[in-house]
């Protein structure tokens, strides 16, 4: 289980963005990179060409660029960042109990509810 996932609130800890804070745009964990919303933004530049309808397409635009995983930290309800650990909880769903492993805060130790 993932210990960030998709529109998560990030804070970034280390870089050029330290002390951001934004949404989870996408994570990419084969390479442990994560796009966050305003954070990393980057000039790319995009070959010109035409859409459907004759309106030129291209240029130099703003994006936002994958930071490694390691350099954000969730963000806990008080609006600082925490560590975030699991905890394996038995579920009883239709008559049979489950194992759900469920995100937690290392802080507090309550499940992290986003």
């Amino acid at each position: 289980m993932a210990k960030i996932k998709k529109d998560d609130l990030v804070q970034v800890i280390a870089g050029r963005d330290k002390g951001m804070q934004g949404r989870v745009l996408s994570v990419d964990s084969a390479n442990d990179r994560v796009v966050v919303e305003g954070v990393m933004r980057v000039k790319k530049h995009v070959k010109v060409g035409q859409s459907g309808r004759g309106a030129t397409t291209g240029g130099i635009e703003t994006v936002e660029a994958p930071i490694h995983i390691s350099n954000v930290a969730l963000v806990g309800p008080d609006k600082k960042p925490i560590r975030v650990g699991h905890r394996e909880v038995e579920v009883e769903r239709d008559g049979r109990k489950k194992i759900v492993r469920e995100r937690i805060g290392r802080r507090g130790g309550k499940e992290i509810e986003l």
